[in-house]
């Protein structure tokens, strides 16, 4: 039996990982965007419900959600942009690995940025 050649297939390389934050982020924002949209359109239905539906999003769960929400959209757009590379940079195969880990540090980076100010505000009203 021939053993498979090291490097070739994911196995938890950042490749690997990449491409799963890439997509748990995107179906996240996506769903985010639908429940949005919905919530949004109940203000032609009844104004009131609406009212209601938004103050109910003035909790502390969802500010935390908000928080991760930031972070994924931050993360899913520089990934996006590093998989840009990956695809149209001569050397963006050979750097993707560093340029991952960029990625997550600005992520964190910018999120702990926005963190104090945005949970300031969720557990100061």
């Amino acid at each position: 039996m021939a053993s498979i050649p090291a490097g070739t297939l994911y196995r938890g390389k950042v490749g690997m990982w990449s491409w799963v934050l890439h997509r748990i982020t995107g179906v996240g924002i996506f769903f985010f965007l639908l429940v949005h949209v919905l919530d949004t359109a109940l203000v032609r239905i009844s104004p009131e419900a609406y009212n209601v539906v938004i103050e109910s999003y003035k909790t502390p769960i969802i500010g935390i959600s908000e928080l991760g929400l930031v972070g994924a959209i931050i993360f899913h757009g520089l990934n996006g942009l590093r998989v840009i590379a990956v695809d149209f940079w001569s050397k963006g195969t050979k750097y993707q690995s560093l340029m991952f880990w960029a990625v997550i540090v600005i992520t964190v980076g910018i999120v702990a940025g926005f963190a104090p100010l945005h949970l300031a505000r969720v557990f100061g009203e």
